[in-house]
C-alpha cells in the first residue's frame, strides 16, 4: 500500500509540476487496474488544489478531470457525492480552471449511481456561476453535453425546477454561433419539448433564442473536417420550430416574413417548415393566419421561376389543407377548411379558362394540391373546377390534361367526362391520349357511363395498341394498363372486339405491343381461351421459321405473356385446365423438338397446375419411356430415351421434368418414382454436360426430399434425417482433398443457402424449421477442429459459407467463438470467402460483441489491406465495415482515427464510383469521431 501511495503521490507530481501530460494516462490505468481510488487520489492532489498559484490548481483539476473521463463508470455513489460538492465549488475559483472543471463535471454526468438531488445542484452552479456565452467553444459544448447527460439519465429530477430549467437554458444558448454547438443546442431544445418540459412564462423567450437562426444560412468551409451541412442544421431547427403548438402564434408570421427575402434557399426552408406544421397545427392554430398564409403561398407559386421554391409552396398548400381536412370542429364553429379552400378557388379558377395566359399551370397545380390532400378537399374542388373544364373542352381545340381523382368523386360528371376522354384518345397527341387514358381507366373501375360506350371504347384501344406513333414506354404503359382493367369488367366485349384485332395483327410489325397487350387483357377464362392460342401460335412460328421471323428477345416477350397470364388468372379452375391441357404440352413439345433438333434450348416457363397427378404421370412416361402420344402435332421419333443419350442438347430438357415433378405438393404420387431415381442418378454421374448433371441432381434431391426414404445430403438435412450426418462427414473429408477441397467448401454454401428452384416450400418441399442452425451447432466444431490441416483455405471457405447463412442473431451469439478464424478468413486468398465473411462481419460490428472488440488491431488492418483487392465488391464490403467500425465507442476506436483516415484516402480515387461512394461515407464519419454532438 505505501508503494502504490509513493507511486500515485509521484504520478501527480510528474503530472503537476513536470508537465507530463502522459503521466494522467498511468493514473487512470492505476485507477481501473484496482491500485488506488478516486478518493486516495484527490488527497493525493491536496497542495495542488490548494496552491495560491491558479495555474497549479488548475493542473490538478485537469489531471483529477481526465482521470474521471476514463473512470467514471467504476465510481461509487459516495465518491461522487463528494466529487460534486468539490467541482462545484471550483466553478467559483479562477476562469483559467474553469474548462478542467467542466470537463470533469461531464465525466460525472454519466455515472449511473449520481446521487438524487446532484442533477439539480450541478445545473443550478452552471447556471448561476458560468456565464455560458464568454467561455471558449469547447467549453460551450461542454456546458451542452451535461444538459443532454442529465436530461437523458435524471429527467424528472430536471423538471423539478419547473419553467427555471427552461430559462436557464436560454441564457446558456443565447448568442450561439458555432454550428457544433449548434446542433447540440437544438437537440437539447427538442428534448424540451418532446418530453413535456415546463415552459410557462419562457415559452417565447425560448421560440426567440431557436428562432433566431431561422431560416439557416449556412455554408460549410472547404475541406471541413466536421463534416456539418447546412441540411443537417435545418433539419434540426425545423424539428424545434414545428414541435409545439404552442409556438404556432410566433412561426406563422415569422414565416410569412421570411417568405419575402430574395434568398431561394430562405424561402424553400421557409416554405418546408410551413409544411412540416401541417402535422401538427389544426383550424385553432391557422385560422387566424390562413389569408396571410395564402397570400404569401400564391405569390410562391405564381410568380417564382424556381422549381424547388414552386414545389416547397405546392407541398405546403397540400399540407396545410390536409391539416384543416383531419380538424375536429365544434357545433358552433366554422369550417374553416373551406374558408381556406374558397380563398384558392377565388384566386385560380379564373385562371383555368385562360388557358394561353402563364397563370394557368400554376393555378392547375395549386388546384391538384389541394384536391389530392384529402378526400373532402376534392370534393369542392372538383364540383368548382369540372363544370369549367368540361366547357372547354366542348368550346376550345385545346384541352387541359386533368388528374386521376379517388372513387365517386366524379361520378356527378361522369357522362360528359366520357365524351370528353373518347375524343381525346382520338387525338394526335399522345401527351393527350396518355391523359385520357389515365381517366379513362379511373372512369372504367366505376360504375357508369363507360358500359353504354364499350364498343366506341374498344375501337379506340385497339387503335391506340396498333398506332406506329404510339411508341413511347409511357405511352404503351398507360394503354395496357387501361385494357387490362376494362378487360376485367368487360370480358366478353374484349374477347369479341379487341382480341380478334390483336389476332390479325400478331405478325405485323407492331406485334410486339400486340403480345403485351394480349397478356394485359387475359384476366378471365374466356380471354384467355383466346389468347392463348394466339400466343402459341407465334412459338410455333418462330420454332419452325414459318412465316415472318422472330427475334430471341421476342420468343421471350411471348413467354413471359404467358408467364404473366397463369400469374394473374391461374388461380381460377378453368384457366387451370388450359394450361394443363394445352399450354404445358404444347411447351414440352417444341422444347424436345428444339432438343432434337440440336437447337438451343430456351428457358420455358413453369406453371403450377390442375390436375396435377395427371401431369406427373404424363411427364415421367415421356422421360422415361418415351411416351409423346400426349403432346400436339406429334412426329417425334419413336425410340426416343431424353434421360440416356449423350446429346447435351437432348439431356438437359430434364430441367423440364424437374419444372414438372419437383413442384407438385407431396400429397401427388409420382408413377415409378424409384426407376425415375435410377435413372435421374445415372445421368448425374455419367453425363458430361454440367446444365444437365446439375437439372437431373436438382430433380433427384426434389423427389428424395419428399419421400419416406432417401440418400442425398440436403434433400436430407432440410427433414433432420438421420442419414444426413453419414453423408455431411463425407462432405467434410473431401475438405482434406488436393482436388475436391475447394469444391467441397462450396458446397457449404448449397447447403446453408436458400434453393430458387427445388427445394424449397413454394415447391412443397419437406424443409424443417431452424435447419440452418442444426447443421451449424452439429458441424461448426467438426471445422474448427480441422482448422490447421494443410487445406485451411477450404476449411475457412467452408465455415464462411455457413455462418454467413445464419440468421442474424445466431450469427452474433456465435461469432465470439469464431472470432479468431473468420479474421483469419480475410487474409485468405480466396474473394468468395473474403466477401462472405465480410458480409457475417458488418451487422455485428454494429452491436459487437466483447471478444470482437480485443480484436479490433487485427481487424482493422486485415479491412484495411482489402481496401485495394482487385474484387469490387470486396472493397465495397469492406469499406462499409469500416464505416460500421467508426460507430463503436469513441475510447475504443480513436487510437485508429489517424491510420484509418490516411488509408481511406486511397479508395477515394478509386476507379469504381460505387466504390468512391463507400469510401466518402466512411471517411465522412472517421472525420467526425470525437467531435460533440456527433
Amino acid at each position: 500500500m505505501a508503494a502504490d501511495s509513493a507511486l500515485l503521490l509521484g504520478l501527480v507530481e510528474e503530472f503537476v509540476t513536470g508537465q507530463q501530460d502522459s503521466k494522467a494516462e498511468e493514473t487512470a490505468t492505476g485507477v481501473k487496474n484496482g491500485q488506488f481510488t478516486i478518493l486516495q487520489l484527490v488527497e493525493a492532489l491536496g497542495l495542488s488544489l490548494t496552491s495560491s498559484e491558479p495555474q497549479t490548481r488548475g493542473r490538478g483539476v485537469q489531471l483529477l478531470s481526465q482521470v474521471l473521463q476514463q473512470c467514471y463508470g467504476n465510481l461509487q455513489e459516495s465518491e461522487v457525492e463528494v466529487l460534486v460538492t468539490f467541482y462545484e465549488n471550483r466553478l467559483k475559483d479562477h476562469y483559467v480552471i474553469m474548462p478542467h472543471v467542466l470537463e470533469g463535471l461531464k465525466a460525472l454526468t454519466k455515472c449511473l449511481v449520481l446521487p438524487p438531488g446532484s442533477a439539480v445542484s450541478i445545473l443550478k452552479s452552471v447556471f448561476q456561476d458560468a456565464h455560458v456565452q464568454s467561455l471558449m467553444l469547447a467549453q460551450r459544448s461542454c456546458v451542452y453535453c451535461i444538459l443532454i447527460n442529465l436530461m437523458d439519465s435524471r429527467e424528472e429530477e430536471l423538471k423539478g425546477l419547473g419553467s427555471d430549467f427552461v430559462f436557464g437554458f436560454v441564457q446558456s444558448m443565447d448568442g450561439e454561433r458555432d454550428p457544433r454547438n449548434l446542433l447540440l443546442a437544438f437537440q437539447i431544445a427538442r428534448k424540451i419539448i418532446t418530453q413535456g418540459y415546463e415552459m410557462g412564462k419562457f415559452t417565447e423567450e425560448f421560440f426567440e433564442v431557436t428562432s433566431c437562426y431561422f431560416p439557416i444560412d449556412f455554408t460549410p468551409p472547404p475541406n471541413d473536417p466536421h463534416g456539418i451541412t447546412q441540411e443537417e442544421l435545418i433539419l434540426s431547427l425545423r424539428a424545434v420550430l414545428t414541435g409545439s403548438q404552442r409556438f404556432a402564434e410566433y412561426l406563422l408570421p415569422l414565416i410569412v416574413e421570411k417568405l419575402d427575402s430574395d434568398v431561394q434557399s430562405a424561402k424553400v426552408d421557409s416554405l418546408q417548415t410551413l409544411a412540416a406544421c401541417g402535422s401538427l397545427y389544426g383550424h385553432k392554430e391557422l385560422s387566424e393566419f390562413l389569408p396571410g398564409l395564402w397570400s404569401s403561398l400564391r405569390r410562391e407559386v405564381f410568380q417564382t421561376a424556381s422549381e424547388k421554391v414552386e414545389t416547397a409552396g405546392l407541398s405546403a398548400v397540400s399540407a396545410l389543407v390536409a391539416s384543416l381536412s383531419r380538424s375536429v370542429l365544434s357545433s358552433d364553429s366554422e369550417d374553416v377548411l373551406h374558408v381556406f379552400l374558397d380563398l384558392i378557388l377565388k384566386d385560380c379558377l379564373h385562371h383555368l379558362a385562360e388557358p394561353d395566359l402563364k397563370l394557368v399551370w400554376p393555378s392547375a397545380k395549386i388546384l391538384q394540391a389541394a384536391s389530392n390532400a384529402s378526400y373532402r378537399a376534392s370534393l369542392k374542388v372538383m364540383s368548382a373546377v369540372m363544370p369549367s373544364l368540361l366547357e372547354q373542352y366542348n368550346t376550345q381545340t385545346q384541352v387541359s390534361r386533368e388528374r386521376q381523382h379517388p372513387d365517386n368523386v366524379l361520378v356527378e360528371f361522369q357522362k360528359p367526362l366520357c365524351s370528353a376522354v373518347f375524343s381525346a384518345l382520338a387525338e394526335s397527341s399522345a401527351g393527350l391520349q396518355i391523359t385520357a387514358t389515365r381517366l379513362l381507366t379511373s372512369l372504367g373501375k366505376q360504375s357508369g357511363e363507360v358500359s353504354n360506350d364499350v364498343p366506341l371504347l374498344l375501337l379506340l384501344l385497339v387503335k391506340s395498341v396498333l398506332a406506329n406513333h404510339f411508341c413511347s414506354l409511357s405511352s404503351s404503359l398507360a394503354v395496357m394498363e387501361c385494357c387490362g382493367a376494362l378487360a376485367y369488367i368487360y370480358p366478353e366485349a374484349f374477347a369479341m372486339r379487341m382480341v380478334p384485332r390483336l389476332k390479325e395483327a400478331i405478325f405485323s410489325a407492331v406485334r410486339r405491343r400486340c403480345v403485351t397487350a394480349l397478356a394485359s387483357v387475359s384476366s378471365q377464362p374466356s380471354l384467355v381461351q383466346e389468347s392463348v392460342p394466339v400466343l402459341l401460335q407465334i412459338l410455333t412460328s418462330a420454332h419452325t421459321g414459318m412465316g415472318n421471323s422472330f427475334s430471341s428477345d421476342e420468343v421471350t416477350s411471348v413467354c413471359h405473356s404467358l408467364q404473366r397470364i397463369a400469374e394473374q388468372a391461374g388461380q381460377d379452375p378453368e384457366v387451370g385446365q388450359i394450361f394443363h391441357d394445352i399450354v404445358i404440352p404444347r411447351l414440352l413439345g417444341l422444347a424436345i423438338q428444339a432438343a432434337l433438333q440440336g437447337e438451343t434450348l430456351s428457358h420455358w416457363p413453369a406453371h403450377q397446375v390442375h390436375y396435377a397427378s395427371l401431369m406427373a404421370s404424363r411427364a415421367v412416361r415421356l422421360f422415361l419411356d418415351g411416351d409423346v402420344s400426349f403432346l400436339p402435332e406429334n412426329a417425334f421419333p419413336s425410340n426416343l430415351q431424353l434421360l440416356k443419350v449423350n446429346s447435351c442438347y437432348q439431356t438437359r430438357t430434364v430441367c423440364l421434368l424437374m419444372a414438372c415433378v419437383c413442384s407438385l405438393p407431396r400429397s401427388v404420387e409420382i408413377p415409378e418414382v424409384d426407376r425415375l431415381l435410377v435413372e435421374l442418378e445415372e445421368l448425374s454421374f455419367t453425363c458430361l454436360h454440367p446444365f444437365s448433371y446439375t437439372s437431373a441432381a436438382k430433380c433427384f434431391a426434389g423427389l428424395i426430399n419428399k419421400r419416406p426414404e432417401g440418400r442425398t445430403i440436403k434433400t436430407l438435412l432440410l427433414r433432420y434425417h438421420p442419414l444426413s450426418t453419414s453423408l455431411t462427414d463425407k462432405l467434410f473429408s473431401l475438405l482434406g482433398d488436393s482436388e475436391l477441397a475447394s469444391h467441397a467448401a462450396d458446397g457449404f454454401y448449397l447447403l446453408m443457402s436458400d434453393s430458387p428452384d427445388v427445394l424449397n416450400r413454394g415447391c412443397h418441399a419437406n424443409v424443417r424449421i431452424m435447419y440452418r442452425q442444426r447443421f451449424f451447432a452439429e458441424n461448426s466444431a467438426k471445422l474448427v477442429q480441422s482448422f490447421n490441416s494443410a487445406r485451411k483455405a477450404a476449411y475457412l471457405k467452408a465455415l464462411s459459407h455457413m455462418v454467413n447463412n445464419l440468421p442474424k442473431q445466431v450469427q452474433l451469439t456465435e461469432l465470439p467463438a469464431l472470432l479468431p478464424l473468420l479474421l483469419e478468413a480475410l487474409s485468405c486468398p480466396d474473394q468468395g470467402v473474403q466477401l462472405s465473411t465480410l458480409s457475417c462481419l458488418q451487422p455485428v460490428l454494429l452491436d459487437p460483441p466483447a471478444a470482437l472488440t480485443t480484436q479490433l488491431d487485427g481487424l482493422v488492418a486485415r479491412l484495411l489491406a482489402l481496401n485495394s483487392s482487385p474484387s469490387m465488391k470486396v472493397r465495397i464490403a469492406s469499406l462499409r465495415c469500416i464505416l460500421a467500425l467508426s460507430h463503436l465507442p469513441d475510447h475504443l476506436v480513436l487510437p485508429f482515427r489517424a491510420k484509418i483516415l490516411q488509408a481511406l484516402a486511397v479508395p477515394l480515387d478509386d476507379k469504381k464510383r460505387l466504390v468512391r461512394k463507400e469510401a466518402v461515407l466512411a471517411r465522412g464519419e472517421w472525420f467526425l469521431l470525437g467531435n460533440p454532438g456527433r
